[in-house]
């Protein structure tokens, strides 16, 4: 939609100006270059700085929160990993993962159909309290069915962003917007566990690398297929394409709806 277009125009062109801003004194007191000149330091500056970003030590784990409860466990990534090659700061790869997150990735198929029994009997359960029969005809297999659904509709916690984004970053002499219109997402809300669905645009300036066009819809796609809000999941889709490329800035733009419901449930 031409909103999107332009409320992410707006978006950068502030985020531009602030720094611009900040630097400005900077800037002044840089000689005078061509503009092909100064596109090829900025490309070997970011490289250079990838490169001792990488030589550096192992830093602490550092949590930041991002919208998780602090109670609810692991909620953002360690900063780095030597083991990790991704330019995604989590040594899992997995992008501000919730308390289960690593043991439902890391799970052997006995588990995997372990976790799926146990999903099926709390579905049962649910029949039951409802005041269905579970055993009737046309609901003997529902728990099954319901409990692969739920699995799939959260396929999102057992993506790993650093195999999402691959290795899908280039080095390119560009410095306008990229942005991908409209990518169609259906996510589950954490409050009621009902769907939400909607469009999302996603903009960025490019600061000597790009990612590849394909890799913000996947983006999209791994976080919304996890429990959410509609904020956090603005939030994580902005902060993972800024932690990738370290762009000049990036903005995203969400509009989604889900299906009413009685006021005195929605609290």
């Amino acid at each position: 939609m031409e909103r999107h277009a332009a409320a992410l125009r707006d978006g950068l062109s502030k985020i531009i100006e602030k720094r611009e801003e900040t630097n400005g004194t900077m800037m002044d007191e840089m000689p005078a270059s061509r503009p092909q000149d100064r596109r090829e330091a900025t490309i070997e500056e970011t490289r250079e700085s990838i490169r001792e970003e990488l030589q550096r030590p192992p830093r602490p784990p550092v949590y930041e929160g991002y919208g998780f409860r602090a109670h609810s466990g692991i909620s953002t990534p360690l900063l780095r990993s030597d083991s990790n090659p991704s330019p995604i700061p989590d040594v899992n790869g997995l992008g501000w993962p919730a308390k289960s997150t690593v043991s439902r990735l890391h799970s052997t198929p006995t588990e995997r159909k372990e976790r799926e029994e146990k999903l099926a009997a709390a579905v049962r359960t649910l029949l039951e309290s409802i005041g269905e029969d579970p055993d009737r005809e046309g609901l003997l297999r529902t728990p099954e069915r319901y409990a692969q659904a739920l699995l799939w509709m959260t396929k999102g916690y057992e993506e790993r962003l650093s195999d999402v984004i691959n290795d899908a970053v280039f080095a390119e002499d560009h410095d306008e917007l990229v942005i991908v219109k409209d990518i169609n997402f259906s996510s589950l809300c954490e409050h009621h566990l009902v769907p939400f669905t909607g469009k999302v645009s996603i903009g960025y300036i490019p600061n000597g690398l790009v990612l590849g066009i394909s890799k913000l819809a996947r983006i999209a796609e791994t976080f919304s297929r996890r429990l959410q809000v509609q904020e956090r999941l603005t939030r994580q889709i902005a902060l993972t394409v800024e932690e990738a490329i370290k762009p000049k800035g990036v903005a995203v733009v969400m509009e989604a709806t889900f299906d009413k419901l009685d006021p005195g449930i929605c609290v």
